[in-house]
């Protein structure tokens, strides 16, 4: 694929995307910036919510992963559902109640300003690391299609990305997303539908057929029942409702956009809808993966090292120009499907948690922005420094690290009285808590009689913060007053 034809493909849709921000966004306010005026209808946010779930990382590390591990991944998705449809019920009635801009408010009442404001840092440390690990998967293949080729440096690319993301969101914010995610979410879609079909055609294969190969060499296994792998089942499972409760449930970012719905009700029903659309898309994308290995086996052709560039390199060097294109639309959407929204997100976050101004200034607001614009730049350039294993393993090995607070946080606050709590060490804690963490972690193996941790990480960082939070209780006698 020439590089005219990618600056083509990349400049038609930034200009689309700055279309839908002129129609949307004809509001600059911070009502419509943070919650879209409470106006989203609930089949959009829900569709919309669909490309920012699968990202960058889905996109392309996910089918890469079949290879090696089959469809292990649908464990962790299954999880997934389950912990959608409890959000529904728990989560989203009580932020609805409460009326919040950012859902981190509803700790300053039970765990004082301690608690608010270390909910609000982890939130804003994790969501920029993740942000910025997907960023950079969705990027590294845009700088080898178009930017390396002409002689733009990797650092200056990131800079491009980012300052086109604020180019459409700081006006409107929250508002436009909701729409541009609509859009993000089809091209990523479209783009494996396109791969799948081509693959089909091309191998003379019905798609019964390629699942049967598929099978036939290993690639659609889904159940794991070693108790000591990563990928045991039970674990899997279960990491991935916690994993969902705290990246969507307690996440700014996910929930900032089922706050825009009109009500609970409609908030309720864009969750139950989007569940069932996330697990089928994911289930697609893994299918999707073995249909990549199965071409690239038919054809002779050389596996990547990593495998997250197997599905950029058939796409762009060994399949047909209109399958090269449809990739690129995907892979330009996965790259801005996450950081435009966690760009929104941070700067609520930091807006309303930080500075307590929920009716900020646009001029304070953008301010904001631009700052965490920069941090984000500076983030993924010097990941590209030191990366050396699959993104997909990376994203949510750090959010086990970083989200786990936030999951003792919200347990304690609300299954715990409070009133007695040494409110003072709750930072502490948010340090101690993955500390701890990372040295079980790295030692399980021996401690543990060979069992190695998974995505269940992140219930042992809740697990350990929660008992932290207890022990901060001054009846206990642990701390003073």
């Amino acid at each position: 694929m020439s590089t005219t034809i990618v600056f083509w493909v990349i400049a038609a849709y930034f200009l689309f995307l700055m279309l839908l921000s002129w129609v949307t966004g004809k509001s600059s306010d911070s009502q419509a910036f943070f919650s879209a005026d409470r106006s989203s209808p609930w089949y959009l946010v829900a569709f919309g919510m669909v490309g920012a779930s699968l990202s960058g990382v889905t996109f392309i590390s996910v089918p890469g992963q079949v290879g090696g591990g089959g469809f292990a991944y649908l464990q962790f998705v299954l999880g997934n559902f389950v912990g959608y449809w409890i959000i529904s019920q728990v989560l989203l009635p009580l932020y609805y109640k409460h009326d919040v801009v950012s859902i981190y408010e509803l700790l300053r009442d039970r765990l004082g300003v301690y608690g608010h404001k270390t909910a609000s840092v982890a939130f804003v440390v994790s969501q920029m690391i993740g942000a910025s690990f997907r960023m950079f998967l969705a990027v590294m293949v845009l700088q080898m299609a178009f930017f390396q080729p002409i002689g733009i440096p990797f650092p200056l690319t990131v800079g491009i990305m980012i300052l086109m993301i604020y180019a459409y969101t700081f006006r409107s914010g929250i508002k436009t997303i909701v729409w541009t995610d609509t859009l993000q979410t089809a091209c990523m879609l479209i783009s494996v539908l396109v791969a799948v079909w081509f693959i089909a055609s091309d191998l003379n294969m019905s798609l019964p057929e390629l699942w049967t190969a598929g099978s036939g060499e290993g690639f659609t296994q889904i159940f794991f029942w070693d108790w000591q792998a990563a990928n045991f089942f039970p674990k899997q499972f279960i990491a991935g409702i916690f994993m969902t409760i705290v990246m969507t449930g307690l996440d700014q970012n996910m929930m900032q956009k089922n706050l825009t719905c009109r009500n609970l009700k409609e908030a309720q029903t864009n969750m139950r809808w989007f569940s069932v659309s996330f697990l089928l898309a994911c289930a697609f994308f893994l299918f999707m993966g073995s249909c990549l290995f199965l071409f690239a086996e038919a054809k002779g052709i050389a596996l990547p090292d990593r495998t997250d560039q197997l599905f950029p390199l058939l796409a762009m060097e060994h399949m047909p120009l209109f399958v090269g294109i449809t990739f690129l639309l995907g892979i330009i959407a996965a790259a801005y499907s996450s950081a435009d929204s966690s760009l929104t997100a941070l700067t609520t976050s930091v807006c309303v948690d930080w500075f307590h101004q929920p009716k900020a200034s646009k001029t304070f607001r953008t301010k904001v922005h631009i700052a965490l614009a920069f941090t984000m730049w500076l983030v993924i350039t010097g990941f590209a420094a030191i990366s050396d294993e699959s993104v997909v393993q990376a994203v949510f090995k750090v959010a086990g690290y970083t989200y786990g607070p936030l999951l003792g946080l919200f347990c304690y606050a609300f299954f715990l009285p409070t009133a007695g709590i040494y409110k003072k060490g709750i930072p502490i804690v948010g340090i101690v808590a993955p500390l701890l963490c990372y040295i079980i972690s790295a030692n399980s193996e021996q401690w543990l009689g060979g069992y190695r941790f998974g995505f269940e990480l992140l219930i042992l960082n809740g697990l350990i913060s929660f008992l932290l939070l207890w022990g901060l209780r001054k009846k206990n006698g642990l701390v003073q007053a």
